[in-house]
């Protein structure tokens, strides 16, 4: 099966299973996976699973992708905050939906991967940081939207604070390593906020600080 028809029938299955914005499906289809994807797996690039990366990582299934960006309920006037690159392909999925994305990771060479990735692709409106993403990004806060891609205990606080208060959205999985993780959407209206369950998941766990970097040791 070619890569055109293996990606018609992964844009498919995601239609089927709940993807039904238009823009995101459109985002998920252009945006090429097997760029995002481990020489190894290059082969499984349009299946709809996790596949690992470096550092002990992974790239999302598609289908989470979809829903989570989705939940985001995205404009292109937006300016969004991602908490954990990854490979990069989430934070190519935005860019292609809104205004802005300031997408931050902890690890280093994650970053330096994900980086010419983007500029292969001509997605320049990414902004990176290497950073810990608990803290989020304040010097350009607020944020109209904010996308987590690894399982918090409970909803940081300090990514909350983050938010627009006229309406901002922040989509994250909370849980522990064990099966009981959920996606959670969180409403922001002033200084209350309210959160809803969308449905479950497994990923790595949100970790807070830096790795060393041994250059600067």
């Amino acid at each position: 099966m070619s890569v055109e028809s293996r990606k018609i029938r992964l844009v498919m299955d995601l239609r089927n299973g709940g993807v039904t914005d238009t823009r995101v499906l459109a985002a998920l289809e252009r945006i090429p996976r097997e760029t995002f994807v481990a020489e190894a797996f290059q082969d499984q690039a349009y299946a709809n699973q996790a596949l690992p990366i470096s550092c002990g990582q992974t790239i999302s299934q598609p289908m989470v992708v979809g829903l989570m960006t989705q939940a985001l309920e995205l404009t292109d006037r937006h300016k969004i905050l991602e908490v954990g690159t990854g490979s990069g392909y989430q934070a190519a999925i935005l860019s292609r939906l809104v205004r802005r994305v300031y997408t931050i990771e902890r690890h280093r060479d994650l970053m330096a991967a994900a980086e010419p990735r983007f500029k292969a692709l001509n997605l320049h409106n990414i902004t990176t940081m290497v950073g810990d993403g608990y803290k989020g990004w304040p010097a350009q806060a607020p944020f109209d939207r904010i996308l987590v891609t690894a399982a918090a205990r409970l909803v940081p606080p300090e990514l909350v604070a983050q938010l627009s208060s006229e309406g901002g959205i922040m989509v994250l999985p909370v849980g522990d390593g064990g099966p009981s993780q959920e996606v959670i959407r969180v409403r922001k209206n002033g200084t209350q906020f309210e959160s809803e369950r969308l449905f479950p998941v497994r990923f790595v766990p949100l970790v807070q600080g830096v790795p060393d970097d041994p250059a600067k040791r």
